[in-house]
């Protein structure tokens, strides 16, 4: 298993994966980020059991297999490259090493078949949202979710989406705040609840888009 990336490239998408995983596990195997390759793209993922995402990143390679690598380790390793490609290479002596312009790394890792696998819908809904009504829903709802283990249902946002448009409810129980829009709308109902701390990190990574 070997593949090419920007070091730049693949730590943007890092520093966001690495906002899921906790600072204390009960499962080692959740301190990693779970790297699958199959050829020219290149799937990384992390999870906190609770919380999994994803990213693709399109890369130079004709491998393919999974290996879960450390992922504070890396993160730290990536922060001290300047812009260069960086080939990745999975050896039998259970090390992946990492070749760039100044040396090499090597780290440990496990198997990708030791990683949580996230839960897969059967014929899901789709619903297109554009970024910015997004962004402004997530804003105007998410501060007023709760932070009550013991209730997680008032522990997120509630979205619906239908035909008539797209409604954001969220409450403490002390205060409610609904956020609705009749511009975008769904092909079907569906409702769910998404927890605040996926909501967190989507809320960062849509405020950094349009910064």
């Amino acid at each position: 298993m070997k593949f090419i990336v920007s070091s730049s490239y693949l730590l943007k998408q890092l520093q966001v994966l690495g906002s899921v995983i906790n600072s204390s596990n009960t499962l080692p195997i959740l301190d990693n980020f779970l790297f699958e390759l199959d050829n020219n793209e290149l799937t990384v993922s992390s999870s906190d059991l609770e919380t999994t995402m994803s990213a693709t990143l399109a890369i130079d390679s004709t491998s393919k297999g999974s290996v879960a690598v450390p992922a504070k380790l890396l993160l730290e390793i990536l922060k001290t490259f300047p812009e260069q490609p960086l080939t990745f290479t999975v050896e039998e002596n259970n090390t992946i090493e990492i070749s760039s312009n100044s040396g090499k790394y090597a780290l440990a890792y496990a198997p990708g078949e030791e990683f949580p696998k996230a839960v897969n819908l059967e014929e899901p809904s789709v619903t297109l949202v554009p970024a910015d009504v997004l962004a402004t829903a997530v804003s105007k709802t998410i501060f007023a979710a709760g932070n009550d283990d013991l209730r997680p249902v008032m522990s997120g946002v509630f979205f619906q989406f239908s035909p008539q448009g797209l409604t954001f409810v969220a409450t403490d129980a002390h205060k409610l705040v609904k956020y609705a829009r009749t511009d975008v709308t769904a092909s079907q109902v569906a409702d769910f609840i998404m927890p605040k701390k996926p909501l967190t990190i989507l809320k960062n990574i849509l405020n950094v888009s349009f910064d």
